[in-house]
């Protein structure tokens, strides 16, 4: 396999981080606002506990964008190739962030306020559905065959940053505006930022070049004149434990990411800026537990990390809710800690495995659905549900329940990964068509060791 140069494998590392930083700085400050203002800002004609259901419900929004981003930018990733995808998906989810700061309130231009937003949001996902497997794709297939899973984890630290970027520009409006100016303009704040690191994002994913294997692969002509369909037909297996895997962490993800800020403040009636900061914290040990999880990837496999993560997740869940239940902001630390280091667990060996699932004449198509299907099962009705169950019962304890169980279904599926299911990132592209091939052992690392 022809690899790419140590420089740039610097730049496309340095270049995936800040990229998937920036991505996801845009959609997390949806979700902060959509949990701190949107209820009143663009559902104020309902009754407040119906409009913060559906202000949470607005973030489901993208996850059904996703599989229509994942079809078309995933096509075409596979048939143009990775870089030209992850430069649009970018600038759409920038132009769709900073809209949202521009438009005007339901008091101001009634029902078109919500559909708006609700467009905008549904766009945010289209690129969201493109994005992540586009990052993952050029990380690893650039890295060095020993340090997959590491350089994988440079996509997935931009999860935890953006968040600590999206929390902390809100937390600092908060702390220099009044509760009416906050309500009135603050929030919009941190949309406009979003158009400033969008550019600087553009830049950098300009710089780099494109993907070693997809080279190799197009100069082969070796490209599926329809990856969609070949996915279906060849690569289900793939598909679904990938889809299963995700599941559980991004319920956990959107847990942290949004339903802890939104129960904690509307709820608990605990003060916003004292549930930011605990999000922020938590993000920073998040970026670690990822860290360490990827160097860990290429050492003891990507499965075993994923057993141990669910089965965390599923055994913390109860606990983390009851603590963030107590209401008491002491407590809130070491719960989202409990619930991180799971998460952080089966984060970092993602991008790796999810990128050896799938060979790479389909990869990007393949990876894109798994993450969006997985996304619209897990995280997608995450926040509504959890805030239903919350209102309904009365008590945390029932949405601890909920984390567990979609923790219990990933870990099922990481048991059932098989070294003949992670048979990408071998010698060239085609070898990875047939799973008997013999080439580095990074598959059978990814599996266990």
């Amino acid at each position: 396999m022809t690899g790419s140069r140590p420089a740039q494998q610097r730049k496309v590392f340095a270049a995936s981080a800040i990229g998937t930083t920036i991505e996801w700085y845009d959609f997390f400050v949806y979700a902060t606002a959509a949990a701190l203002v949107f209820s009143s800002q663009f559902f104020g004609a309902m009754d407040p506990a119906v409009a913060l259901l559906t202000s949470m419900a607005t973030i489901g929004v993208t996850f059904i964008a996703r599989p229509f981003g994942s079809a078309v930018v995933g096509h075409f990733g596979d048939k143009i190739g990775r870089k030209e995808m992850l430069v649009l998906t970018l600038a759409l989810m920038g132009i769709s962030t900073f809209l949202v700061g521009l438009l005007p309130t339901y008091a101001q231009i009634g029902i078109w306020a919500p559909i708006l937003l609700v467009f905008l949001r549904f766009l945010q996902g289209i690129s969201a559905g493109g994005e992540w497997a586009g990052a993952a794709l050029m990380a690893v297939e650039h890295a060095p065959a020993n340090k997959r899973g590491l350089w994988g984890g440079s996509v997935q630290i931009g999860t935890p940053v953006g968040l600590v970027l999206a929390t902390g520009s809100f937390l600092l409006v908060a702390q220099f505006t009044t509760e009416d100016e906050f309500l009135s303009w603050g929030w919009r704040v941190p949309f406009f930022v979003s158009i400033l690191l969008v550019a600087i994002g553009y830049y950098v994913r300009t710089k780099i070049d494109e993907s070693p294997e997809f080279r190799e692969m197009k100069a082969q002509s070796r490209q599926e004149s329809a990856p969609i369909i070949d996915i279906f037909r060849q690569h289900k297996r793939p598909l679904v434990i990938g889809t299963l895997t995700f599941l559980g962490t991004n319920m956990a993800g959107y847990m942290i990411i949004s339903f802890l800020l939104s129960y904690a403040t509307n709820t608990l009636g605990i003060d916003r800026t004292d549930v930011l900061l605990v999000q922020v914290v938590g993000s920073f040990f998040w970026v670690a537990v990822i860290l360490a999880t990827s160097y860990l990837t290429d050492r003891v496999g990507g499965r075993a990390l994923f057993i141990v993560g669910f089965t965390l997740q599923v055994l913390v869940a109860v606990p983390f809710m009851l603590l963030v239940g107590t209401g008491r902001v002491l407590l809130m630390y070491p719960a989202a800690l409990l619930l991180i280091i799971s998460l952080g667990l089966t984060m970092g060996p993602q991008s790796a495995v999810f990128v050896s699932l799938f060979p790479t004449r389909v990869r990007y198509s393949g990876a894109s659905l798994a993450y969006a299907f997985g996304a619209i099962l897990g995280g997608g009705p995450a926040p509504f549900v959890a805030t239903y169950l919350v209102q309904r019962f009365d008590s945390p304890f029932a949405v601890g329940l909920y984390i567990a169980g979609a923790g219990l279904i990933s870990l099922c599926a990481a048991l059932a990964i098989r070294r003949t299911d992670l048979v990408g990132l071998r010698h060239g592209p085609e070898a990875a068509k047939d799973p008997s091939a013999h080439g580095d052992n990074h598959s059978t690392t990814l599996v266990n060791s």
